[in-house]
């Protein structure tokens, strides 16, 4: 299975949020962090906020935030939110429509790939890699000691 680059992106927000989870963060911030696409990142912020995984702040001190605690939020639920309910292959122009012998294996197999990520919440993700947490901690210190480029 092949996760859309909104889904990337999407999952990398709720990542960075997950280790700051104190805090109302910027997009610009995560945007320098990721080294990403600030106006991709806005689209992606506000799928996010509509399906209720992040709220959002307005105004010069605002960002956004995780809805709800990093371990209440599946990586496959943000997942299955961003992807859409779409098949793995488009079988509308297949000759074998109707009587194709691979659609419930590719259903079985959507279903157990998202299954998986359910298993694992948002602050499990976070803590999985010894410097997961570190990194994304220290992306922000980064941005705090960079000297502005003239």
């Amino acid at each position: 299975m092949n996760l859309s680059k909104f889904t990337d992106y999407a999952l990398r927000v709720c990542l960075y949020l997950g280790a700051h989870q104190d805090r109302v963060v910027p997009i610009s911030e995560m945007s320098r962090a990721h080294g990403l696409s600030q106006s991709n990142l806005m689209k992606v912020v506000n799928q996010l906020v509509d399906g209720g995984f992040l709220q959002s702040t307005r105004g010069r001190s605002g960002g956004v935030a995780l809805a709800r605690p990093a371990a209440e939020i599946r990586i496959g639920e943000v997942a299955r939110f961003m992807e859409g309910d779409h098949a793995l292959v488009d079988c509308s122009s297949c000759i074998l429509r109707g009587s194709c012998g691979l659609v419930r294996g590719l259903k079985e197999a959507k279903t157990a790939f998202y299954q998986s990520l359910d298993r694992l919440s948002l602050a499990d993700a976070v803590l999985a890699h010894p410097r997961t947490l570190s990194i994304l901690m220290g992306a922000t210190h980064a941005q705090d000691n960079q000297v502005p480029v003239k």
